[in-house]
């Protein structure tokens, strides 16, 4: 009998789950409140940029900043992506445990449609118990479901990462990038490379039994994803002897990015490092930067995150790699021939100059190395 009792007991917890659910479910939910029942979900989204959005000490330096240069007039305009409910509900000194959750889950799952009128895209979002995805087949004994093609279409990004400012300067266009790549020409989403299906649940089973074991990746790898930037970049380095030179050449590839590398911020970098030893005690560098900058009405280049977001108005120069672009670097180095030589490049992504660790600074995430020997 007490083994019955035991059998029993994780059925009527589960039951007593689906009982409270809906009555315990508010609208915009925390985050915590829909890890209850989707554990896997939440788990990888808490791993994600968007959960960090709000608490980066990069994202509240910049914040700070933004703010004592317009006067705090900037601080709606940097929440809206940041801390999104935040700013729908009024809670712009986020005061509630939702508003400092950044991009959560009750934000994209109340999205309805995305605008793309002249401007900057606009979300539609309405808070309810009627949660809106990307599946045809969902059901909930917490909430309602419906179908929203929007979640499966590139154009739910845009509004976040594309921007322009108030002088009609687009700061931020990875979605326009996208929009020009041979992805989006052949129906290639953002979410098919940075929201894979994996294996998971979207319900753990305790709540709910379901045949589904494959549920998008809420972790939405980046440019923050040593993975991610591995597959994006590949490189081939050959040497050759000019004379009393050696001639290093770097290929470089944007192999599946459907936009520019990098992206999103004009201050992150690639940096290509290329370092040679020669065994005669020679020490040499060379490197490549790829990046845009980006000026104020007056040419003055702009350093700092949120200058550039409020005062961009020119770009001075755009040397990132495009999609699927291929570019041929070359560096000439004093290395006779009769000397052998180590040969390394590094490639580097530089997130912010305004980052106080080196860590959250800049990664290292491709090396390509080789001899060169004499006669090489």
């Amino acid at each position: 009998m007490l083994r019955s009792l035991f059998l029993l007991l994780p059925v009527v917890l589960a039951a007593g789950v689906l009982a409270a659910a809906p009555a315990d479910m508010e609208s915009p939910a925390s985050a915590e409140a829909c890890g209850r029942c989707h554990r896997a979900i939440h788990e990888a989204w808490k791993t994600s940029a968007h959960a960090r959005a709000m608490e980066s000490r990069l994202f509240q330096d910049a914040l700070e900043l933004a703010e004592s240069e317009s006067n705090g007039m900037a601080r709606k305009l940097c929440l809206g992506c940041h801390a999104p409910v935040a700013v729908r509900t009024g809670d712009l000194a986020l005061r509630t445990k939702v508003g400092w959750e950044g991009v959560t889950c009750d934000f994209c799952h109340s999205i309805q449609d995305v605008s793309l009128a002249p401007g900057n895209a606009r979300f539609k979002v309405e808070f309810s118990l009627v949660k809106s995805g990307p599946s045809k087949l969902a059901s909930s004994p917490g909430h309602a479901t419906v179908y929203s093609p929007v979640h499966s279409s590139s154009v739910t990004c845009a509004p976040c990462h594309d921007y322009k400012n108030s002088l009609g300067f687009p700061v931020l266009t990875t979605y326009s990038e996208w929009k020009e790549s041979r992805a989006a020409r052949e129906g290639k989403t953002c979410q098919s490379c940075h929201m894979y299906r994996v294996a998971g649940q979207v319900v753990d089973p305790r709540i709910q039994r379901s045949g589904e074991a494959k549920v998008n990746l809420h972790q939405m790898p980046g440019s923050h994803s040593l993975e991610q930037l591995i597959k994006t970049i590949s490189a081939n380095l050959v040497t050759a002897r000019e004379s009393d030179q050696l001639k290093v050449t770097v290929e470089v590839t944007n192999r599946i990015a459907g936009h520019f590398v990098p992206t999103g911020s004009a201050l992150r970098q690639i940096v290509l490092e290329v370092n040679v030893e020669s065994y005669d005690g020679g020490r040499f560098r060379g490197e490549r930067v790829y990046r845009r900058r980006v000026a104020d009405q007056q040419g003055n280049p702009l350093e700092r995150e949120h200058l550039a977001i409020l005062k961009g108005a020119k770009v001075l120069s755009d040397t990132r790699l495009a999609s699927e672009e291929k570019r041929t670097e070359t560096f000439s180095f004093p290395v006779p021939k009769g000397v052998q030589a180590r040969v390394k490049a590094d490639f580097w992504y530089y997130y912010s100059p305004m980052a106080r660790s080196e860590a959250q600074k800049r990664l290292k995430f491709l090396t390509v190395q080789r001899l060169a020997k004499p006669g090489q």
